[in-house]
C-alpha cells in the first residue's frame, strides 16, 4: 500500500519543473531569522546570557511586531531599573522547559517507555507558526529528538524512522518523508532544522535513505517504485544543491559544497552559508573568536557552522592535529561520510532516472558514482592506517585524525573486501569499549570524541559490518550498546543523547550543553537493534 500522504505529494513532486543547471536560489523567500529581526536586543540577550543556553530566546515567540519590541527596548533599556530577562519575558513567550512532561514508569520495561516516547516526542502538522517565530510550520506530523531539540532535524530523523519502522508507524515516517520532500520543494534543500536560523546550512544527506525505507514498507515491488519516483525529483533537486557551482570550479580549488580535486574528480565537503556566529550558540561563538587571536573570525564561524552541518559537533575530527576548537578547520577537509552518502544518491537517482527513461541522466550519474567511488579509495584510505580517513584537500593528503566516520564505506558498499577486513579489525582493536564503539581515540571534551559514543554511529559500523559478513563482530557492538542503553534506562529512566562507553556507569558529557535525553535517534537505533538480540541476552 501506498500511504496517503505520499499519494497528496506524488503529483506535486512529478509535475515539478526543474531547470538544468543547479538551482541555488530558494522558492521563496527566507524568512528573517532572529538576529535579523531583533538587532541590539539580541546581542544584548545572547552576550548577557540572559539564559544559560543561547537557544532559549532564538526559539521563543515575539508577542508584538518587531518595530514595536525594538522601540520599547530603546525607551527602556537605559532606564535605572531596567532588567533584561524581564523586558525578555514581557515581550516575547519562551520555549516549554526542557524536562519531561511524563513520568517514566520503569518497571513496565524498557518497550513501552519507547512506544510512549514517540507520542512524547510526536509534534503535529502546522498550516503556519506565530507571526516571526523562529519555527518553520511542516505539514506533516513529525518527531523531535527530545530535550533542547524543539525542532525536526534532518540526519536524527533516519534513525529516528528506524524506530518507528518497528513500533509499526508507517503513515509517521511517511509525513517526515513528504514533510522533507516539502522543505526542499520550499527552500531548495533540507536545512540543519526546521528553524530559521538553520536555514543556512543542511546536514548529512539521509533523505534518500529515508526514501528507501518508506519504499521498504510496501507489500509490492510496483508500489516501492512509485515511491521512488514520486520522491526522485526532490531527491534530485537536493542532489543538485549539493554540487552546486560543480561546473565552474577549477582542479585544485573549491567552491561552496563542491572540491575538485586535482585530477578533476569532484567530491564534496561540509558548508555554511553565513560567516556570522551561530545564533544558537552566538556567546560559545563570539568567545571563541576573542581567544583566538590571529585568526579572521569570519573564517572561524563559517568552520564551526560547517562542522555543525556535518552533525558532528564538536570533534578533534575538524582540528588541526593536537590543537583545540579554536583550530578547526571543516572545510578544508573532504569527509569520508559525506561523500558516501553522496556516492549512494548517484546511484540511486541513476536508478530512477532509468525507471523515468532519462537515461542521458541515469549515464551521467552513474559515471559520477563511479568517479567517487574510485576517488574514496584512492583519497580517503590510508594505507598506513588501514583506516578510512578525511581528505585534507587543501594539504593534498590523507587527514591523521581515525574516526568511526571510517565505517561509512562499508555501510554503503564502497570498500574493499580487504579493506573491510582491515577496518573490521581496526574497530576490534581500537573503537570497541565494554558499551560500543568509541567515536573518536582522543579525548579532547568534545561530546563528538573519547569517551562518548552516538546511537547512528554504532548502527551504521553494524551495518556496513553486516554487509562484509563480520557479522560475529556486529553482534558483538549491538549487544553492549544494547546493554549500556538498558543499563542507563534502569538506572536513570532516561535514553539519552549520547552514551560513555568506556566506563559505562558515567554517563556522557561535553560539548556546549548538557547531556539531553529524550532521544529520538538513540530510541530509532535501539528498536532496530532490539530485533537482532535474544530475550535471554537482554
Amino acid at each position: 500500500m501506498i500511504l496517503r500522504p505520499l499519494l497528496l505529494l506524488t503529483g506535486l513532486l512529478l509535475s515539478l519543473s526543474l531547470p538544468a543547471q543547479t538551482p541555488t536560489a530558494p522558492s521563496v523567500p527566507r524568512p528573517a531569522s532572529p538576529r535579523q529581526l531583533f538587532p541590539g536586543l539580541f546581542e544584548a540577550v545572547q552576550l548577557g546570557r540572559v539564559f544559560p543556553d543561547n537557544k532559549t530566546f532564538v526559539d521563543a515567540e515575539p508577542r508584538q511586531e518587531p518595530a514595536v519590541i525594538l522601540a520599547a527596548y530603546a525607551q527602556l533599556k537605559d532606564e535605572p531599573n531596567f532588567r533584561l530577562r524581564d523586558f525578555v519575558e514581557a515581550y516575547f513567550r519562551l520555549p516549554a522547559a526542557t524536562g519531561p512532561t511524563y513520568r517514566t514508569h520503569v518497571a513496565a520495561g524498557l518497550r513501552h517507555h519507547l512506544d510512549t516516547l514517540w507520542t512524547v516526542l510526536r509534534r503535529p502538522g502546522q498550516d503556519s507558526v506565530s507571526p516571526y517565530s523562529s519555527l518553520l510550520p511542516l505539514p506533516q506530523a513529525y518527531v523531535v529528538p527530545g530535550g533542547r531539540f524543539r525542532e525536526v532535524y534532518y540526519w536524527d530523523s533516519y534513525f529516528t524512522m528506524l524506530g518507528l519502522r518497528e513500533s509499526g508507524r508507517p503513515e509517521l515516517i511517511g509525513g517526515m518523508v513528504e514533510n522533507f520532500a516539502y522543505l526542499i520543494t520550499r527552500y531548495g534543500f533540507i536545512p540543519n532544522g526546521n528553524r530559521t536560523y538553520y536555514l543556512t546550512r543542511s546536514q548529512p544527506p539521509f533523505f534518500g535513505r529515508m526514501v528507501t525505507l518508506l519504499a521498504g514498507l510496501q507489500t509490492r515491488p510496483a508500489a516501492a517504485d512509485s515511491v521512488r519516483l514520486a520522491y526522485h525529483p526532490a531527491l534530485l533537486r537536493e542532489y543538485r544543491f549539493w554540487m552546486a557551482d560543480a561546473d565552474s570550479v577549477a582542479p585544485g580549488a573549491a567552491a561552496r559544497s563542491v572540491v575538485r580535486l586535482p585530477d578533476g574528480t569532484l567530491l564534496n565537503r561540509y558548508w555554511d552559508q553565513s560567516t556570522e556566529p551561530r545564533e544558537e550558540s552566538y556567546q560559545e561563538d563570539v568567545a571563541l573568536a576573542a581567544r583566538a587571536t590571529g585568526r579572521p573570525a569570519a573564517e572561524l564561524y563559517r568552520n564551526l557552522r560547517a562542522a555543525a552541518a556535518s552533525g558532528w559537533d564538536f570533534s578533534s575530527r575538524w582540528f588541526r592535529p593536537g590543537q583545540g576548537l579554536e583550530s578547526i578547520r571543516t572545510t578544508e577537509l573532504v569527509p569520508v561520510d559525506l561523500n558516501c552518502l553522496l556516492y549512494e544518491v548517484e546511484v540511486q537517482l541513476a536508478h530512477t532516472s532509468r525507471l523515468r527513461q532519462e537515461s542521458a541522466l541515469a549515464q551521467q550519474l552513474e559515471t559520477r558514482a563511479r568517479a567517487r567511488r574510485r576517488a574514496i579509495r584512492r583519497y580517503c584510505w590510508d594505507s598506513k592506517a588501514d583506516w578510512f580517513v578525511d581528505y585534507d584537500w587543501v594539504r593534498r593528503q590523507p587527514a591523521p585524525v581515525r574516526t568511526l566516520a571510517g565505517v561509512v564505506p562499508l555501510t554503503v558498499g564502497v570498500s574493499s573486501r580487504s579493506q573491510a577486513r582491515d577496518v573490521a579489525a581496526g574497530l576490534r582493536r581500537d573503537f570497541l569499549r565494554p558499551g560500543g564503539l568509541v567515536t573518536t581515540l582522543t579525548t579532547t571534551g568534545q561530546q563528538w570524541d573519547a569517551p562518548n559514543a552516538w546511537a547512528p554511529l554504532q548502527w551504521l559500523a553494524v551495518t556496513g559490518l553486516r554487509r562484509y559478513g563480520a557479522t560475529e563482530l556486529a553482534q558483538t557492538i549491538v549487544g553492549r550498546w544494547t546493554g549500556l542503553n538498558e543499563q542507563v534506562f534502569r538506572q536513570t529512566g532516561k535514553l539519552m543523547e549520547k552514551y560513555d562507553v568506556e566506563n559505562p556507569a558515567v554517563l556522557g558529557g561535553g560539548g556546549e550543553y548538557p547531556l539531553q535525553d529524550g532521544f529520538g535517534w538513540t530510541n530509532g537505533v535501539l528498536l532496530d537493534f532490539l530485533r537482532t538480540v535474544p530475550a535471554s541476552q537482554r
